[in-house]
């Protein structure tokens, strides 16, 4: 577990175990939740398909494609134990691949329909 205040800055770090330079990495999805076991009920998106949710999540310089560095403010569910878990979904990509997800960003409801 991870102590932090509410509306502290919680930073975050994920990055590839291989350091192939020739690989991206991308924050696709990050939901939280009061339940470890349930991220469909009860949940807050920080980001999702790309998309921004939360005003206070911001991205990081990274020295690595490989690595992605992020930070939103802490916050607790309303009538819930204080606890907040977070389940991330990333992308990884071909570096310079201009069709892949990675270089798509921020993709709504509405696009992906008309693609499919």
């Amino acid at each position: 577990s991870y102590y932090v205040d509410i509306n502290q800055n919680l930073f975050l770090e994920a990055y590839l175990h291989s350091s192939d330079s020739n690989l991206v990495l991308f924050v696709d999805t990050c939901v939280a939740s009061p339940n470890p076991h349930n991220f469909t009920t009860v949940t807050y998106d920080i980001i999702r398909n790309g998309c921004v949710r939360d005003s206070t999540y911001a991205t990081y310089y990274s020295p690595y494609t490989h690595m992605v560095r992020f930070k939103f403010n802490a916050f607790q569910f309303i009538r819930n134990n204080p606890l907040v878990y977070l389940q991330c979904e990333l992308v990884v990509c071909r570096a310079y691949d201009y069709s892949s997800r990675c270089y798509q960003g921020c993709i709504t409801k509405s696009k992906r329909e008309a693609s499919s």
